[in-house]
């Protein structure tokens, strides 16, 4: 509150000597930002978002482009076999609505199809191939998009993906380096050998990448609409695929898909109207959960080391109720106004002692499952004030590690993020309970959390990759956003990160100094500061005072483009 009487009584100071400034800001805080923004996690897929906007799109019309083309471009991390949430601002009627593609549940993936003979979970059926694959939503969420918020038909905001994915791209290393990593798995499957094997050898960075057989499947999806994925001839491959391999998909639950649309979660945070994603999301909740603990502190005035024991605090003890409650509203009661209350997070904040940690021991529970960090990001806003925060994944590295032959889709993996056996471990070491055990039709739970963030002076755009780390990342960015850091500033901050269980705080270098380390192990603190640096960040942020677009990506990512364009 300090800084904001600063910048109020500043203005205040300038009204004096000039008194058509204070009516000079009024009109500029109430104009359109000056251009448009983008940040995506690879540059042909922000040019492409750039593209569409030149063309005459907004920025739903953009984020088709973008997300498509991340699905060319990023297949070791998203796709069209795949699913999403998109948070959206619809400037015209001034609404807010979360768009669910979550991926859906089969009705052969019962708990008791996923264990061996001996009662064990089966981690291979879960992670890899057919049975590890939920039913895609991110084709359905394209044509959503396009139909109810667009200006322009899907033949012209696919085009961009479907030129790249017919034409090729230059591979980076992170695609040669994930493929190394899960060349046993997708090499088992016909599909994946003849795309990713077409001349021989394994993908290597420099190579061009063509993937002809997805640009013919969006070109059906922008022929068709929903009926050109989920019907017809790339329906009937993808259920002769999944057969094929042993598994078991039917043709009216692949053609029942159905996007949902969601209210948002909203919550205040010192001055700060944040919108976010709620379940199946637990980001949201949780994100609400952290912020309204730690309102209760002015962090400004804290040292690192009790900023930083507060923050873990209350990561702690929202990733503790992620686990126990939260799973797909549509199947379990959520207690979502109870977990989001400021009374509930008061009496959270009560348990937390200055100078001590928690050890999670005494909070019980089971940990709960996630997503791999192996996800993507981007953000968009127009020069009307549309905007969209969207969070797209396959789970793991290159999903399921099975393509469909015939088609260019590479399947997911998300059935693991369900609780397939309560008590044991997931892919990830960790366990969950029967609000997130499947069912069909079933969304699993995730982390994924698209967020917006508005005050009377800024609006921000944010959302990250990162697996059960996101919702810690956009956490984190919305302090830095709160603390006056810029665009870039907030997308390169080293981070760190406690999930609960382990009990642990992972840190990136340069997250936290020695002296902060040996502080915080002194309030009983475990502390990893070694750790790979993870996540990539993408936030667009207005500066509705001075005017201002900017953006920023993760500079994690080598391959990334944050972009703006003014109008004439």
């Amino acid at each position: 509150m300090r800084k904001q009487w600063a910048v109020v009584g500043g203005w205040l100071l300038a009204a004096l000597l000039m008194p058509n400034v204070v009516a000079a800001v009024e009109r500029a805080a109430s104009r359109h930002p000056p251009g448009a923004a983008i940040a995506s996690a690879h540059v042909l897929a922000t040019d492409a978002g750039f593209e569409i906007l030149r063309a005459g799109g907004n920025a739903f019309d953009a984020a088709v482009a973008v997300s498509a083309t991340l699905s060319v471009v990023e297949p070791i991390s998203s796709g069209i076999g795949g699913g999403g949430f998109f948070l959206l601002h619809d400037a015209r009627n001034n609404r807010d609505v979360f768009v669910d593609a979550r991926e859906t549940a089969p009705e052969s993936a019962t708990p008791a199809a996923y264990l061996d003979k001996n009662g064990e979970l089966d981690a291979d059926r879960a992670t890899n191939g057919p049975w590890s694959a939920g039913i895609p939503g991110l084709p359905a969420a394209l044509v959503h998009l396009a139909q109810n918020y667009g200006k322009l038909p899907l033949k012209n905001t696919l085009a961009p993906a479907i030129r790249i994915a017919r034409s090729g791209f230059e591979i980076y290393p992170r695609l040669e380096s994930g493929y190394g990593s899960r060349r046993e798995v997708m090499e088992r499957y016909r599909g994946t050998r003849a795309l990713f094997l077409a001349d021989g050898t394994p993908p290597k960075t420099g190579e061009i990448f063509k993937q002809p057989d997805l640009a013919r499947t969006l070109e059906l999806l922008a022929a068709k609409g929903f009926d050109g994925f989920y019907k017809g001839e790339i329906g009937n491959k993808l259920l002769a695929a999944v057969e094929e391999e042993g598994g078991k998909w039917r043709a009216d639950e692949l053609a029942g898909y159905k996007i949902r649309e969601r209210d948002p979660l909203r919550l205040e945070y010192r001055g700060w109207q944040i919108t976010t994603a709620p379940p199946p999301s637990s980001g949201g909740v949780a994100l609400a959960q952290m912020l309204q603990i730690l309102e209760g502190w002015d962090l400004s005035k804290l040292d690192a080391a009790h900023r930083t024991h507060l923050i873990t605090e209350a990561m702690r003890r929202a990733y503790r109720d992620r686990t126990i409650y939260l799973g797909d509203p549509d199947f379990v009661k959520v207690p979502v106004a109870r977990l989001t209350s400021r009374d509930y997070a008061a009496g959270l904040r009560a348990t937390i002692h200055p100078d001590k940690a928690t050890p999670s021991a005494l909070l019980p529970g089971l940990p709960a499952p996630l997503e791999d960090d192996e996800t993507t990001h981007f953000s968009i806003m127009d020069v009307e004030g549309n905007r969209v925060s969207a969070t797209q994944t396959v789970n793991l590295v290159y999903g399921s590690g099975m393509v469909a032959p015939g088609t260019g889709v590479l399947l997911n993996d998300e059935m693991d993020d369900f609780a397939l056996k309560p008590g044991t471990p997931n892919a990830y070491g960790v366990m969950g309970f029967d609000a997130n055990a499947p069912a069909p039709g079933k969304r699993m739970l995730s982390s994924m959390t698209p967020s917006f963030m508005e005050s009377d002076t800024q609006l921000a755009v944010i959302g990250s990759k990162g697996g059960s780390r996101i919702i810690t990342q956009v956490l984190l960015a919305i302090l830095a956003h709160d603390a006056g850091l810029n665009a870039r500033q907030v997308a390169a901050l080293p981070r760190f990160h406690h999930q609960w269980m382990p009990d642990v705080i992972s840190a990136e270098p340069g997250a936290l100094d020695t002296d902060t380390i040996k502080a915080l192990q002194a309030m009983g603190h475990t502390v990893n500061a070694g750790e790979s640096p993870w996540g990539i960040l993408q936030t667009v942020v207005w500066d509705k005072q001075a005017n201002v677009l900017s953006a920023g990506t993760d500079p994690r990512n080598p391959v990334g483009k944050a972009g703006v364009v003014l109008t004439p």
